[in-house]
């Protein structure tokens, strides 16, 4: 009681300036009319002009706070005009009521007084701060505009009123503003000023000019800001009692109400079809608070990618953080689009999951790309729409103070197709699709408070209008992460096991990411889980050795060990890794050195996998190693590759595009391959036969053009930044890759030559553990009595497989040595 009576200048109700005591606002409201009742400068409606009033009807109970509730009767009143302008005036943008002194008299000590308003064209009541005003005509009240447009009152209606007493009752809508969110224009329909209006200033005004003034939702008033007329509308309130507890949320029911305080938070929201501007501190907080209160950059979750969210940080992100005035002086306008693109699994839809939680914006829409796409005609169009309708609507009515809205379109490659490709089956919708979308984005009618957040395999595949700045101009690759990425992300992945002490000791996390180059990020998880179902299966062999089915223990019976996560590495490969069998292949039987050149191949091959390591180095290396067939070319490109530890190693043969029928299905398969190897850091392709790959046929000289344009683009074409790509082709037709100009576009050329002498063939039965002493000898001796010479010309891979033959005949180094003197002549 004691707060209130100190808050209302001691009596619970408003205080008025001119009467005893100090006032209770910061403004002059100038001296009361002092002119006698029906007299000149007040006319009624439905009495006469300076008629007698009648006699003083109910009257006002000095004691209404203490009495309970009001009585049931009120008086009965029409509608009166304040003739006296600058009264009128005052009055109107002070939202106050005149009523006569003979209906309601003025309380003891000179404050204004609440009256409950209701009439038959309204089912609720309305309270209203009303003057005692000497003079004014009794039976009558005057509203201003706004006031009867907020209680729906005709110029002829009656009305009943009575005095309001607040907090009679207790009350869960009826208390204190503790927050009130406002909607502003200008009064006029026409726009009456080009100036922004500060929204600290307005606030200031409203909380001084409405001090002890009860609003509501819904409840229109005026406001002057510098002789410029502004209409306000409450469009919801907080409620809290004076110790500041709130009694619930932010209410919109248009029956509760509370009353202004000084330390009353308002929010000001720009009408939607208004063009009013609104500056100042409180856009600059909003802007701030862009982050959620809770956010923990340490707990998102995401290993391995911190530069890519620092890009992703500084393009979308800072400039919302700054304020209103710096940002609208640079003169540019948000990101408006981020696109995220790399090898699956590389933690892209994490990252936009984990963005969405740390912004304090609308709730993220996650859509799907496929789901965008619908059988009913226009009906695709029609869903991208909806995406941006929330958007649109709120922008409409705030403009630039409106929510981020945060849109996460996942596989965006699937509605986003080149225009004109013919992706659509022909029906024209992923054309229409990607135009609405497009003008959504930066169309005619931008919006400024959108961030969609695109993700994606194939960007490659996205139409180029999309990518153009206004639209995904940011682009973010996020790639394979490097060792320590991988680190990063084998702690999250295990964070619980060490938590929970089932992670034994022995495991060694930075090892285990020095063994798993080109792991995703999805990889490594599955690493993890592979690595935990071998530690229960131990534990369940071992239940059921001692003859018990299952545990109920809340821990494994076993710790996960590094012997686990060695086994998992067996059957959790790298999508993006080195093809291990098709290299073991290819060297099978190993390499021999059975002459100096095969060691000088090896040398130079390892340096030009040296340079392409080197971060100094060049991006892209070719080497053609030719030779005549069945020399080991395959093989010394397959045992460099392993020696080089390059992460990313593919083979490409003509045994890959046995099964297609198209030349077009061909060719894509090629460039595939070179699209994956671009996605690795470094990574090192070998096209083994190029004449067969190209279907070269000596007869007729034909060959497979498609192949050949493809090959010598793509061996010329550099890899994207950062990344660095080593290409080792194979031949036994030198000569035809010169006659159609693709030996020129490889680098370095390489001759691999066949076994040259018996003393090279020597070496290599002995080295290649082929054949053994005397054996060895009388082999030589044949070959050399069969040919009449010391000189061969016949490749190692021949010598190797006849040797693996002659050992299941009767009679090895006869049949050997005939073999190698048939295929000399051959």
């Amino acid at each position: 009681m004691d707060q209130r009576n100190a808050l209302f200048g001691g009596r619970g109700l408003p205080r008025r300036p001119d009467a005893q005591g100090p006032p209770s606002r910061q403004f002059d409201r100038g001296p009361a009319p002092a002119s006698p009742a029906g007299g000149p400068g007040y006319s009624r409606t439905g009495q006469q002009q300076g008629s007698a009033p009648p006699p003083p009807y109910g009257g006002y109970n000095d004691n209404a706070r203490q009495a309970g509730p009001p009585r049931q009767h009120g008086v009965p009143l029409r509608l009166a005009k304040v003739e006296d302008k600058t009264l009128q005036q005052q009055y109107i943008f002070m939202d106050i009521c005149a009523v006569s002194p003979y209906d309601f008299p003025p309380s003891r000590d000179g404050n204004d007084i609440y009256l409950r308003i209701s009439h038959r064209q309204s089912s609720g009541d309305y309270v209203v701060t009303a003057r005692p005003t000497p003079g004014f005509p009794s039976g009558c009240i005057s509203f201003s505009d706004p006031q009867r447009s907020w209680m729906r009152v005709g110029l002829m209606d009656e009305v009943v009123a009575d005095v309001y007493a607040p907090f009679a009752t207790k009350s869960g809508t009826e208390g204190y503003l503790a927050f009130v969110d406002i909607d502003l224009k200008f009064a006029s329909q026409k726009k009456v000023s080009e100036e922004g209006f500060d929204h600290d200033r307005i606030v200031a005004l409203t909380r001084n000019m409405f001090a002890n003034h009860f609003f509501s939702p819904g409840q229109r008033f005026l406001l002057d800001v510098q002789n410029i007329p502004l209409a306000l509308t409450v469009l919801s309130v907080q409620l809290t009692d004076l110790d500041g507890q709130t009694f619930g949320p932010v209410i919109t029911d248009t029956n509760a109400r509370g009353i202004m305080l000084p330390k009353t938070s308002i929010k000001l929201v720009k009408n939607a079809g208004s063009s009013i501007r609104l500056t100042g501190t409180a856009n600059r907080a909003a802007n701030t608070e862009i982050f959620a209160s809770n956010f923990n950059f340490e707990a998102l979750g995401i290993g391995g990618l911190d530069n890519e969210f620092s890009t992703i940080f500084r393009r979308a992100f800072v400039s919302r953080t700054m304020p209103r005035e710096l940002f609208d002086k640079l003169g540019i306008q948000h990101v408006k689009g981020v696109l995220l693109y790399g090898p699956p699994g590389t933690g892209k839809t994490l990252m936009a999951r984990e963005i969405g939680k740390m912004l304090n914006t609308k709730e993220p829409k996650i859509i799907n790309g496929p789901e965008v796409l619908n059988k009913y005609v226009g009906q695709s169009e029609e869903n991208i729409r909806n995406i941006f309708a929330d958007a649109e609507k709120e922008y409409a009515e705030k403009g630039d103070d409106s929510q981020l809205h945060l849109i996460i379109f996942d596989e965006l490659d699937a509605v986003c197709k080149q225009r004109g490709s013919g992706a659509s089956g022909g029906t024209g919708v992923g054309d229409s699709v990607v135009n609405q979308l497009l003008t959504k984005l930066d169309g005619v009618n931008p919006l400024n408070n959108i961030l969609l957040i695109g993700m994606t395999n194939r960007k490659d595949m996205i139409d180029d209008a999309l990518l153009r700045p206004g639209r995904l101009e940011v682009q973010v690759e996020i790639g394979l992460p490097n060792e320590q990425g991988r680190v990063q992300i084998l702690k999250i992945h295990t964070a619980h096991m060490q938590a929970n002490d089932v992670l034994a000791d022995d495991v060694d996390l930075e090892e285990l990411a020095r063994l798993t180059p080109n792991f995703s990020g999805a990889e490594l998880a599955g690493l993890v889980k592979s690595a935990a179902s071998f530690s229960f299966d131990k534990g369940v062999k071992s239940a059921t050795t001692r003859g018990v089915a299952t545990t109920s223990s809340s821990k494994p019976s076993e710790k996960i060990k590094m012997a686990d996560f060695e086994n998992a590495l067996s059957e959790v490969t790298a999508a993006y890794g080195a093809s291990m069998g098709d290299l073991t292949q290819a060297m099978f039987g190993g390499i021999i050195h059975y002459s100096a050149n095969i060691r000088n191949i090896i040398n130079e091959i390892a340096i030009a996998a040296a340079s392409v390591r080197s971060a100094d180095g060049v991006g892209l290396l070719s080497m053609l190693l030719y030779g005549p067939r069945a020399s080991g070319k395959k093989a010394l490109a397959a045992h460099a590759a392993l020696e080089s530890k390059i992460p990313f190693v593919r083979i490409v043969t003509a045994d890959d595009i046995l099964g297609f029928a198209s030349d077009v299905s061909k060719k894509d398969y090629v460039h595939k391959v070179f699209t994956d190897a671009y996605k690795s850091p470094l990574s090192l392709l070998i096209l083994g036969n190029i004449e067969r790959l190209i279907e070269w046929n000596a007869t007729g000289a034909r060959f497979n053009n498609n192949m050949v344009n493809a090959l010598k683009t793509l061996v010329n074409k550099s890899p994207p930044k950062n990344h660095r790509l080593l290409i080792i082709g194979t031949t036994s037709s030198y000569d035809v890759l010169q006659l159609l100009g693709m030996a020129e576009d490889f680098n370095l050329h390489r001759a691999v030559p066949a076994l040259s002498s018996l003393d090279e063939l020597s070496v290599a039965l002995r080295e290649g553990d082929l054949f053994q002493g005397d054996s060895v000898k009388q082999i030589i001796d044949r070959v050399r009595d069969s040919t009449g010479s010391n000189h061969l010309s016949i490749g190692i891979k021949q010598v190797l497989n006849s040797a693996r033959t002659a050992k299941d005949t009767s009679s090895p180094e006869e049949w050997f040595a005939e073999e190698l003197s048939r295929r000399q002549y051959q």
